[in-house]
């Protein structure tokens, strides 16, 4: 380093001087061998000009003995990521893993069990730089919160030199992963309405990049046409309250043409189409009976108590961190794919249903 540095020289310095990403910079050091000797040849010739020297933490990575795992999220704002977050850092920290925060790339500091770089929207390029960023903090291996189609389409794109597991992303996945079954769930929901007497169930979905919320709508859709029942027309929400009022909303207009019974595909859009009911005069279960989805802690006290799915995110955790370190280790793991049950809550938003006259039973 000459006196004119202020810095030691970091793998992105390494990377700019060998016209390289990150990433393969990060391949080099981990002697993966997907990458090409003229290329590990350049990247080589400027870490030694350079005097670029991995970090201990780095270099624990190729021992694994940093214990430390890393998360990559798209929004943990949201409750199901959120809690999602939480259920594994309870279950890396029941394993004896240790982690670090990592802020940007000047600034770590110890908070909690994961370096977590927390994004809204995992494109190819914001994930790489994410792994990467992960990786010179020397992780054994890394969960991705994936709820987005799209982000677990960008991550079956990367290459990694450590392991990845994904939870939320539904069935269909290329890689190792963890999900509640989001189709029973939303079965589960439909079926509970149909067999209180509804003729049918309208559903309030998610965002349409949302594997969970398709997952959630296939549910419904396939119970209804098990029974032999025209799906009623789809409304679609972003998961908030607000959203759901507005289609509350406009699902107030349908009663007394069909609309007895909704589905609605989270909690918090549940409490905006109940206050949107209550403000048309619709009563809840009486004239329209509603179930939401994710089971959150206020449920039981909205107006009224919510019929809901319930997520075991506990479970979730448990089987994404168990699956990690099974990959970590060598181990074969038991299954690749893993999905957890939900369980149907019954409040007071679905009380059993009084058939009209004009309406026959199912």
């Amino acid at each position: 380093m000459t006196h004119t540095q202020l810095r030691p020289p970091t793998m992105a310095d390494v990377a700019r001087l060998a016209g390289v990403s990150h990433q393969t910079v990060s391949r080099v050091l981990g002697d993966h061998p997907n990458v090409r000797e003229q290329t590990r040849v350049r990247v080589l010739r400027a870490i030694e000009e350079m005097g670029y020297r991995r970090n201990s933490s780095a270099r624990a990575l190729v021992t694994r003995r940093t214990r430390t795992l890393g998360v990559v999220a798209s929004d943990t704002t949201l409750y199901g990521p959120a809690s999602t977050l939480f259920a594994l850092e309870e279950a890396a920290r029941a394993e004896g893993y240790l982690a670090l925060e990592r802020q940007s790339a000047q600034t770590v500091r110890r908070r909690s069990l994961f370096g977590r770089p927390s994004l809204r929207r995992l494109t190819v390029e914001e994930l790489s730089e994410a792994l990467d960023h992960l990786g010179e903090g020397g992780v054994e291996g890394v969960v991705a919160i994936a709820p987005q189609r799209s982000a677990v389409e960008a991550l079956a794109e990367l290459r990694h030199p450590f392991p990845v597991v994904v939870v939320g992303s539904g069935p269909g996945v290329d890689i190792p992963s963890v999900s509640v079954d989001q189709q029973l769930g939303g079965r589960l929901a439909t079926a509970h309405l149909l067999a209180a007497g509804h003729r049918t169930v309208w559903h309030l979905a998610g965002p349409e990049d949302w594997q969970e919320a398709a997952d959630r709508a296939a549910g419904w859709r396939s119970t209804l046409e098990a029974e032999g029942v025209e799906p009623p027309m789809l409304l679609r929400g972003d998961w908030s309250p607000l959203s759901g009022y507005r289609a509350g909303q406009e699902l107030a207009g349908w009663v007394g043409r069909g609309l007895t019974a909704v589905f609605v595909a989270n909690d918090q859009m549940a409490l905006g189409v109940l206050r949107a009911l209550r403000e048309a005069g619709v009563r809840t279960p009486q004239d329209v009976a509603v179930v939401g989805f994710d089971d959150i802690p206020e449920s039981e006290f909205f107006a009224p108590p919510l019929t809901t799915v319930r997520q075991d995110f506990e479970a979730v955790g448990k089987q994404g961190i168990a699956l990690l370190l099974d990959l970590i280790e060598g181990r074969p793991p038991a299954a690749s794919r893993i999905a957890i049950e939900p369980q149907l809550v019954v409040r007071a938003s679905t009380f059993p249903y009084t058939a009209q006259a004009e309406r026959v039973p199912l």
